[in-house]
């Protein structure tokens, strides 16, 4: 997709004022809002926030396992399911920061389905000084991202028929009912300002033209210098190739054909192929993009203009300009209508996606004698056999 949007100009962003010291901001994303590149840059900046009264409590960049945990949300494809310890170990090391500012991030609270999750969740953290902050895009930017991650998870639909789904397929919940409960956002602020109350809540319409308008963002909100949050570079936050993620799915479908265990596609897909594949491989050019076709991105701005009127209208705070939210991507100059060609892999991407995989997981050929040869056994009879080897060698380690 192309990074420009048709939308015109705004005025100068104003600064949001800073937060009462001691407050606890919980950023719940949602998913593909610039929460990969705060998180980077917060984890990075951990020990200088310190210094300026502001603690990251979290022990790592992203406390996945935490949020999914409270929400009571299973964990990615084959891992294993996040555990109430993960949940605990967070809000007790929140609570350990006393009356400093802290801040909790990730994309994952916005799962919490109902308002008896959003207030376990707020609750743990002290909800008399939980301010929570929600970030948001225009759906048009955020569709293709979304779907490729949950490609990346297993998903076995392709772009336009999963678009069908989401847009146009009521209840709009196939194949994935936590695109709605992430990305419908006018509900998603109205489930948690209900909770924590609508003077408790901010939302950040992020403006991709002002690259570091997020994180200036950040800093005033926590009374932070400004300058301090720097994005990381993260090869691996990249977002696949038309090209690379046809051959993720289409091994999906091969991989839930076979019955194969999850947890060997955790191991050896998301955990091998596709993080050596994004590290190794860039991109051509910017054209090698998914691109969405022109019903779905007017039905994307539709949502996405009813949406910003709705939050218009539910008494929290917005920083930056909700129009922004039914923006729609400026026209590819290639675009001439004709059907768009069938994405082919790189090789080298192919290459080294086999290569991840054959890296994450270490050789166990076991005994050898009365074995059947390789090449006389059903490929079906082998996949099986493999997989279970496999699986047998992942869970001693």
């Amino acid at each position: 997709m192309e990074t420009d949007c048709s939308t015109p100009d705004t005025t100068a962003p104003v600064t949001p004022g800073r937060l009462p010291s001691g407050t606890r901001l919980l950023h719940i994303g949602p998913h593909k809002t610039g929460t990969t590149s705060i998180q980077g840059a917060l984890f990075a900046a951990k020990e200088t926030m310190a210094v300026h009264g502001v603690d990251f409590p979290a022990h790592s960049r992203h406390p996945m396992e935490a949020a999914l945990a409270v929400c009571g949300r299973p964990g990615m494809m084959g891992d294993v399911r996040p555990a109430e310890r993960h949940w605990r170990r967070l809000a007790d090391a929140v609570h350990a920061t006393g009356e400093r500012t802290s801040l909790v991030s990730s994309e994952f609270f916005a799962d919490a389905p109902d308002a008896a999750t959003v207030a376990r969740v707020v609750d743990g953290l002290g909800r008399d000084r939980v301010h929570v902050l929600v970030t948001l895009r225009p759906l048009a930017k955020i569709m293709p991202s979304q779907w490729q991650q949950y490609v990346q998870n297993g998903l076995r639909m392709g772009y336009e028929d999963w678009l069908d789904h989401m847009l146009r397929r009521a209840p709009y919940e196939k194949p994935n009912p936590s695109f709605w409960r992430r990305h419908r956002h006018d509900r998603l602020i109205e489930r948690w300002a209900g909770v924590v109350g609508a003077a408790n809540l901010t939302v950040v319409v992020v403006d991709d033209r002002d690259r570091g308008g997020l994180m200036r963002t950040f800093e005033s909100l926590l009374g932070l210098p400004g300058g301090l949050l720097e994005e990381v570079p993260d090869t691996a936050n990249r977002s696949l190739t038309p090209a690379e993620t046809e051959m993720l799915r289409i091994l999906n479908r091969e991989f839930r054909g076979n019955g194969l265990p999850d947890e060997i596609y955790s191991k050896l897909v998301r955990g091998g192929a596709v993080p050596r594949m994004k590290n190794v491989c860039r991109p051509a050019s910017e054209e090698d993009r998914i691109r969405t076709p022109e019903w779905a991105l007017e039905a994307a701005a539709a949502v996405g203009a009813e949406m910003a009127g709705r939050i218009g209208g539910l008494g929290v705070r917005v920083l930056g300009d909700p129009a922004l939210l039914s923006a729609r991507p400026s026209p590819s100059p290639s675009s001439d209508g004709a059907a768009p060609a069938v994405p082919r892999i790189d090789p080298e991407a192919a290459a080294q996606a086999l290569y991840g995989v054959l890296a994450a997981v270490a050789a166990d050929p076991g005994p050898t004698a009365g074995i059947r040869p390789v090449h006389r056994t059903p490929s079906r009879e082998l996949v099986r056999v493999l997989g279970h080897r496999v699986l047998k060698r992942l869970r001693r380690a």
